[in-house]
């Protein structure tokens, strides 16, 4: 119930929604508290209302309960400290047009990740009189400035391009394929697409099992639709064509334009002009034995003051991109446009040239590179007493793959080891035990969900699929990483520098509600409230460990959770449970990395090469470009596994699996085949005996008579029925018999109780705007 708030309300019918200036003893309304939001978006956060309103001391108090009290009734919505009204959009959107009004206008819609809670509203969108090339049009994604319409008719916002994200797309992608009579026919990548046919005319230099753009063409209203080709881009018999798809389909920019090559190509080393000399401290690189670039390198050592015994040091040292790229260059706007490298099985797309990423920036051993490096001081607890940047010259001592460190702390040196093992491996290894220590205290979600890789045989195709060993050298440097990435958060903060922060929300009211009813169905609860921390998901996990759901807990926990993004404005890490956090450690494949090195240089006078004003002026629009490309890469990289698989499958068909249910819907269940890490699809109607209805909550389809049935993580085995293996599509029949589920009577009697529950809970999220 809202809070009454009419004790000391003296407002005044003045039509405006601040403080008279005469009213120092003045409490604002609900009403105009809303109507100050709506007018000023970008200035709705706590402290801007509180001054708007000259509210202070007790009264700032009051206004906290109230702006809580009207989230709570669904009238307003947080998201990144801005309060805002429901379906409202962040300043900055991805757009996706759809259509015209009736004055030939374009209009548009969020589109996926950037849309608010809610129904997505619509969007008039402006083009610049000005704007140099084509004008967007229907179908396109842009990047887009937001303003809330003033016109109570019509669409809720208007919008200002700010750039084109992706073009419509008119071409088809897909294989030719020989058809009759002197005929192609085009076999599209995407499953929804009809084929088309190809006229020997208009095939040009493309042959059968060529991977092509086809563009459709008028023709007739009988027939099979005609096209003709465009681009070719590769023959599919070659070992990099799966992945090829997945960047045309995706659009990734994976061609350096000549001007970014050139001026990579031009780079002299960096001096040691402006730099301390580190190359005495035997910093060394630990990575991925198969890995080409090296960007982070680390350093421990006790701590000699006696007011922090036990206490250690850590040093950990960054390639200095920024040294080489500088803002506005042909070698930045590419940076920018791709936003990070994307890794497939078999090639990496880099967001800088290999001139950059493999020779001038990677921290190469025995090679002097320029480096961004933080030394930080820890107590024995686990706690950072202090830390300091620095701009330096290093030279590694080292370069070790992940089994080969552990193998020597492990009792099994070897050459490159055994001098260094007292020296400098034990060192980091007694440092990581004391960082496990502040990690532990911490309490990060944890989530145990093993990560499958795929090995490939040298044509391309699929070796096995493994589950690589999770190493304490793997931990050791994903914690030395996380510390760095706090450290750079902290001082750009106290330098009043802005950033771009790596934000993750916590999970939503909504899902949390989800979360919920599930673990009713297995005899377990969840408490209630919006500030949920990660240890009471850990809480959750661990009573879980050792049992026969498990597997299932882990995966309804991972869902309830929300996407991590970059934004400029901090809301803090969720999963990391870290108040600050900026990604600073893999500036050769991440802008936004890059980015946080900028604002170090120019916040600590370490150099002209900072965070320029034009760039400050635009961490809005970055920040979006960069997420963006985040998830596209992430999209693109889990097509190309599907596609490897699938074609690695295809003459299995008929053969039977043991497979997990990784997915439940309405129309089916999907499965994962947990040796190969690729999914497929069982649909609802190729199950026999029952009719089977979706229980959302337990993640589960149950019959209506019999109630047993399907449930999310259930070891099932599955038959291979149809392979697609351009689209990455797998059809398997279920085997295993159905089997009772607990609580399913429940939830076939309260699933109206729980739709009910689940759309208040929505109504919540809309009022605390947090974005999934």
């Amino acid at each position: 119930m809202a809070r009454s708030i009419s004790g000391r309300n003296r407002s005044r019918s003045t039509g405006s929604s601040v403080a008279p200036a005469d009213a120092p003893d003045y409490r604002p309304t609900r009403e105009q508290i809303l109507a100050y939001i709506t007018e000023n978006p970008d200035q709705a956060g706590k402290r801007e209302i509180a001054k708007a309103f000259r509210l202070k001391g007790s009264d700032r108090v009051w206004l906290k309960d109230v702006l809580r009290d009207l989230q709570d009734d669904g009238l307003l919505q947080k998201s990144r400290k801005r309060l805002s009204r429901p379906g409202a959009l962040p300043a900055v959107a991805v757009l996706e047009i759809f259509g015209r009004d009736a004055d030939g206008g374009l209009l548009a819609r969020p589109a996926e990740g950037d849309e608010a809670e809610g129904e997505s509203p619509v969007v008039s969108v402006r083009v610049p009189r000005d704007a140099k090339g084509p004008t967007p049009g229907i179908g396109d994604k842009v990047l887009a400035k937001t303003f809330r319409a003033k016109e109570p008719e019509g669409p809720a916002y208007t919008a200002r391009v700010l750039k084109v994200l992706d073009w419509r797309v008119e071409a088809v992608l897909g294989v030719l394929r020989a058809g009759h009579n002197g005929a192609f026919r085009l076999e599209p990548v995407e499953r929804r697409q009809p084929a088309l046919m190809i006229d020997a005319e208009f095939v040009g230099d493309a042959k059968p099992g060529d991977l092509v753009e086809a563009e459709p063409v008028k023709v007739g209203r009988y027939g099979l639709p005609r096209a003709k080709v465009r681009t070719v881009l590769g023959s599919m018999t070659s070992e990099k064509a799966v992945s090829m798809i997945a960047i045309h389909a995706h659009d990734i920019p994976h061609i350096f334009p000549q001007g970014a090559i050139d001026e990579a190509e031009s780079m002299k080393p960096a001096t040691m002009a402006g730099r301390e000399d580190w190359r005495e401290l035997p910093l060394i690189t630990i990575d991925p034995a198969d890995a080409k670039d090296y960007d982070d390198a680390v350093h421990a050592a006790p701590d000699p003051d006696e007011k922090n015994p036990d206490g250690v040091i850590v040093w950990v040292a960054i390639a200095d991109v920024a040294a080489y790229v500088r803002p506005g260059s042909a070698l930045d706007r590419e940076a920018l446009k791709r936003g990070n490298s994307v890794y497939f099985p078999d090639r990496v797309v880099p967001m800088l040239p290999e001139r950059i990423s493999n020779d001038l920036c990677s921290l190469r051993e025995n090679a002097e590179r320029p480096a961004m490096a933080v030394k930080m001081t820890f107590a024995a607890d686990g706690r950072k007493i202090r830390h300091s940047f620095h701009r330096v010259m290093m030279k590694s001592a080292a370069r070790l793959a992940y089994p080969q460190a552990q193998a020597a702390i492990d009792g099994s040196p070897d050459d490159k080891t055994g001098p260094i093992l007292d020296s400098v491996l034990k060192p980091l290894w007694d440092a990581y035990a004391i960082l496990k220590r502040g990690r532990n205290a911490r309490e990060p979600l944890e989530l145990d969900l093993p990560e499958r890789k795929i090995l490939l045989k040298p044509d391309g195709t699929v070796d096995r699929v493994i589950v690589p060993d999770r190493l304490d050298a793997h931990k050791l440097i994903e914690e030395f990483m996380i510390q760095a990435n706090v450290a750079a958060a902290e001082t750009l903060e106290q330098k009043r520098q802005r950033l771009v922060y790596r934000i993750h929300d916590g999970p939503s009211l909504a899902k949390q509600e989800t979360l919920r009813e599930f673990l009713a169905t297995i005899g377990m609860s969840l408490a209630r409230g919006p500030q949920l921390r990660p240890s009471q998901f850990n809480a959750i996990l661990e009573n879980v460990r050792g049992r026969d759901n498990e597997s299932l807990v882990n995966e309804v926990v991972l869902r309830s959770q929300s996407q991590a993004e970059y934004s400029p404005d901090n809301i803090g890490h969720f999963g990391l449970n870290l108040r600050r956090y900026a990604h600073f450690t893999s500036p050769i494949r991440r802008y936004s990395d890059l980015i946080v090195h900028r604002a170090l240089i120019s916040a600590l006078g370490l150099g002209p090469d900072g965070l320029t004003r034009e760039e400050e002026a635009r961490l809005e629009e970055t920040s979006a470009l960069i997420s963006a490309s985040e998830r596209r890469a992430m999209a693109a990289e889990r097509d190309t596994v599907d596609r490897l698989v699938a074609a690695y499958l295809s003459e299995r068909v008929d053969e039977t699996f043991e497979a997990r249910i990784s997915g439940v819907t309405k129309a089916g269940l999907f499965v994962k085949l947990p040796h190969f890490g690729a999914d497929g699809f069982i649909p609802v109607s190729s199950l026999d005996g029952d009719y089977y209805i979706y229980d959302e909550a337990a993640h589960a389809l149950f019959g209506e008579r019999t109630r047993k049935g399907y449930q999310l993580a259930d070891s099932v085995e599955v038959r291979l029925v149809e392979v697609a293996p351009l689209a990455g599509a797998m059809r398997f029949e279920m085997l295993t018999e159905p089997k009772p589920l607990p609580g399913s009577k429940r939830s076939f009697e309260k699933s109206r109780g729980h739709k009910g529950r689940l759309r208040a809970a929505q109504g919540r999220d809309r009022a605390r705007g947090r974005r999934q």
